[in-house]
């Protein structure tokens, strides 16, 4: 990746930003206020998807049973750190959403406060306050905040970790990155890459360098994160008899994600998460012009940029998380990219102000932009976790399942993943009472045909949409483009409600849509034996 700015190293000095002695719980303060209240709205939803398919279980089991290792759900090998901390607050303040929610908004707070630091130190205060602005309203960034995940926890102790690497603070440095390994095991990537870095750095280094004992401190302070990791999955295999999770997510996850093609093309769409994904293209157009300006001058000297050593820090980071999470990973979610996100909006931000005259108005353009994304839904298939959408999903299947369980409360229902955990699981928040599930694992055409020959299983079927496809995609014309989608990333097309009906030969009974999502329910007819007569036709026949 190019670098955006060059070296004038510690200029920032010179604005007399340097810490203050009381200064963290104020901002952390300050940022949690502003993130809850921004959130008021989210803070009681139900969970959605991954939280109610894996963390809200895994994290009750531990409370309920305080085994690290789910029992409740299938282990998939990830650290505990997020599960022992949603746990801790449950039984202290009660197991709610609420709770939750507030919980990991403390997470997020703690990960904003990260990114002030950071760009505070690499820059100077007004890049920090328009970068955690930038942050904390990107759509993907804004709607993780509330969310039970483990990314929001790895990328708060990743930026902290970074922070501490470039103060030279090791120890410390060696304590964030341990811990945003506990929170997630993909956080290793940080250190392991500034590991590859400074080794680079110190074989180009003179043999006579002043600084080479100090760098080969560093390189052992970045190894030992990997320890408690290690020991973490150690402790796993020893429980579990699996080292990295399961065997179906580790197929899903690494061993079926390996394939040359398939590589490329998540590398594609890793780098559209972070330099256009939900309107973040208008940061980067913005500071792509911006390079075209000559720098601006204050009292007849040139701004100052960020040091190049510590652009490229950045870049080493990022890069890593580029080609990692296009290795590996199933699911191309953006929140795996979180950790990342933060460090591009640094350097385009003071790009921004280094080199453009209203660089504020722009700014304030670029965040309503990101705004716009938390509400609007862009012309492209995106995650339902990245923007609002997964408010409307989580209202239409509350009012979907609410519907199911006062009309039909003893009936086995046909349905998908995570609607099969919704409604089987009432601590989720959905049902007052479990209700019996047949699961298929989609709504395409295929899956609902194979179902149609099980009718005697199920009473009724509550389908509904699994992926966001927009009316008019950008890729609607390019059908090698969905050929692919589907042979490398499990895409597939669900059947609509009416469709589906026709196909499970059942009768519509409820239905309902919200930008561009829909849900319904399907009563199936009673399937009767014509083997067995009935009582009338008996009476006729004199048996």
């Amino acid at each position: 990746m190019a670098t955006v700015e060059g070296t004038v190293p510690d200029l920032r000095r010179s604005h007399g930003l340097a810490d203050k002695p009381g200064s963290l719980p104020v901002l952390l303060a300050v940022i949690f206020v502003a993130s809850f209240l921004s959130h008021i709205g989210l803070v009681r939803l139900p969970y959605l998807w991954d939280e109610a398919g894996y963390y809200i279980p895994a994290a009750r089991d531990l409370l309920l049973s305080g085994s690290l290792i789910p029992r409740s759900t299938v282990s998939n090998a990830h650290p505990p750190l997020v599960m022992i901390w949603l746990a801790t607050w449950w039984k202290i303040f009660g197991f709610a959403p609420l709770v939750t929610r507030s919980a990991m908004l403390l997470v997020a707070t703690f990960t904003l406060a990260g990114v002030f630091r950071l760009a505070r130190w690499a820059a100077n205060l007004e890049v920090a306050i328009a970068s955690t602005v930038c942050t904390g309203l990107y759509s993907v960034f804004f709607c993780q905040s509330s969310m039970a995940h483990l990314d929001m926890a790895a990328a708060g102790f990743t930026l902290w970790g970074l922070l501490s690497h470039l103060r030279k603070q090791r120890a410390r440095s060696a304590l964030w990155f341990s811990l945003a390994c506990l929170a997630k095991e993909t956080a290793i990537l940080a250190p392991l890459a500034l590991l590859v870095w400074d080794s680079a750095q110190l074989v180009r280094a003179p043999s006579d360098d002043p600084q080479r004992r100090e760098r080969w401190t560093a390189l052992f302070w970045l190894l030992f994160p990997g320890l408690p990791l290690a020991g973490w999955f150690g402790y796993h295999w020893t429980r579990t008899g699996y080292l990295f999770g399961n065997p179906e997510y580790f197929r899903y996850n690494v061993s079926s994600t390996l394939h040359p093609l398939r590589v490329m093309l998540a590398m594609a769409t890793r780098l559209w998460q972070l330099l256009g994904y939900m309107n973040m293209w208008l940061l980067t157009a913005a500071m792509l012009f911006a390079m075209l300006l000559p720098p601006r001058r204050d009292s007849n000297q040139e701004r100052p940029r960020i040091s190049f050593s510590v652009q490229m820090t950045f870049y080493v980071v990022i890069a890593a998380y580029l080609i990692a999470m296009a290795a590996v990973g199933g699911a191309l979610l953006a929140r795996y990219l979180l950790p990342v996100y933060p460090l591009w909006i640094i350097v385009c931000v003071a790009t921004l102000w280094r080199r453009v005259r209203y660089w504020g108005l722009v700014v304030s353009v670029i965040v309503a932009g990101f705004v716009l994304s938390i509400f609007i839904n862009p012309p492209y298939g995106f995650a339902f976790e990245d923007n609002l959408a997964y408010r409307d999903y989580i209202r239409l299947h509350e009012d979907a399942e609410t519907y199911l369980e006062a009309r039909y409360p003893m009936a086995r229902v046909l349905t998908a993943w995570p609607a099969s955990d919704e409604i089987s699981r009432p601590y989720l928040g959905y049902l007052s009472r479990p209700m019996k599930v047949v699961q298929v694992d989609n709504f395409s055409f295929e899956h609902i045909s194979a179902a149609s020959d099980l009718r005697n299983q199920y009473d009724v079927a509550l389908v509904f949409s699994t992926k966001y496809v927009p009316l008019h995609s950008l890729l609607a014309g390019w059908p090698e483009w969905e050929r692919l989608q589907r042979l490398y990333f499990g895409f597939h097309r669900d059947l609509p409600p009416a469709a589906a009906a026709q196909v499970l030969g059942g009768d519509l009974v409820y239905g309902a849509a919200r930008n561009g999502q829909w849900i319904a329910v399907i009563r199936m007819e009673p399937v009767v034996d014509a083997r067995i007569p009935n009582a009338t036709a008996g009476g006729r026949n004199g048996f």
